[in-house]
């Protein structure tokens, strides 16, 4: 691809696992390029995984959308997609050897039951206190690493108290699988070496980063993007009611240049009537993650 730094270690594998809960909005547009750039300057593969462990979340037809937005964007992923929902077998060992490891416990609280605390607190860790309810399974936060410590490539080295975070559920009383064990298990299974997202996501590194240590899985190198927000505040997201990104091929054009101007990469104003391939290989060959260390959690542009 043009542009691209042949010079970078061959090595990199990165990934952008949308939740396929609606369309792609300008927020996921910013953290999609951050992780595509970030993979094409180093010369690496970019992979894309659908992050669809939670059925109920995920209307018909949405991930149908998404990799239509992505290919509109110019934004191609290399192999085939992981789609988590045929992945259940590959989380439930990983569970197992959880609870082997004295990690992963079975649940009976209800959250109603300890809504007057800021965190579960561990009331099933000895022994389940309702043996014929249905139980979710949670993650010791008690064990392990004291406080928790990795590096952000961004923020530097971080510490968060486990404690503080709370035991983090694995799989719910519904039998689906949580969020925290399903991205560990496919980032180890993919061979995932970077990980790129939003700084929304930053607090959920200390649960993945004991899942990793227990499993016996490599960490991958964290980069937590700035975040873009809406005018009242509010960070962009489906439950917000984000708007979908156009779908017009001027209004790719420029979304895809505010996207590039929300990551700090200072692109020249000629740049937003060049086509997506021109847009994308301008950023592929400048793309530099110090610049984001000035990008502030920011508005998303007035015409989104």
């Amino acid at each position: 691809m043009a542009g691209m730094n042949t010079h970078a270690t061959p090595r990199y594998r990165g990934r952008f696992a949308p939740t396929p809960s609606g369309p792609l909005h300008f927020g996921s547009l910013v953290a999609a390029l951050g992780s595509y750039l970030d993979a094409r300057a180093a010369g690496g593969e970019w992979l894309l995984r659908i992050e669809d462990i939670d059925p109920p979340r995920c209307p018909e037809g949405a991930a149908d959308t998404i990799l239509a937005q992505l290919e509109a964007f110019g934004l191609e992923w290399d192999g085939e997609v992981s789609w988590q929902h045929r992945r259940h077998a590959a989380y439930q060992a990983a569970l197992e050897r959880l609870e082997t490891l004295g990690l992963a416990y079975p649940c009976s609280c209800s959250r109603k039951q300890w809504q007057s605390y800021a965190v579960y607190p561990g009331w099933c860790r000895r022994g389940v206190c309702r043996p014929n309810a249905p139980v979710a399974w949670r993650l010791r936060s008690d064990l392990g690493e004291h406080p928790a410590r990795f590096d952000d490539r961004l923020q530097g080295r971080l510490e968060f108290d486990p404690a503080a975070l709370g035991d983090a559920v694995l799989k719910r009383k519904d039998a689906l699988f949580a969020y925290q064990l399903a991205v560990v298990v496919d980032d180890a299974e993919q061979g995932i070496t970077d990980v790129v997202r939003g700084m929304d996501l930053l607090d959920n590194t200390p649960w993945q980063r004991q899942l990793q240590r227990a499993l016996g899985y490599p960490a991958p190198r964290y980069l937590h993007l700035p975040l873009v927000v809406a005018a009242n505040g509010q960070k962009l997201s489906k439950q917000n009611h984000a708007p979908a990104l156009a779908t017009e091929p001027a209004g790719i054009r420029r979304q895809l240049f505010a996207a590039l101007e929300a990551l700090s990469q200072a692109p020249p104003a000629a740049l937003a009537r060049c086509p997506v391939a021109e847009q994308l290989a301008w950023g592929i060959a400048r793309w530099s993650p110090a610049r984001l260390a000035g990008a502030a959690t920011r508005p998303v542009p007035q015409e989104h």
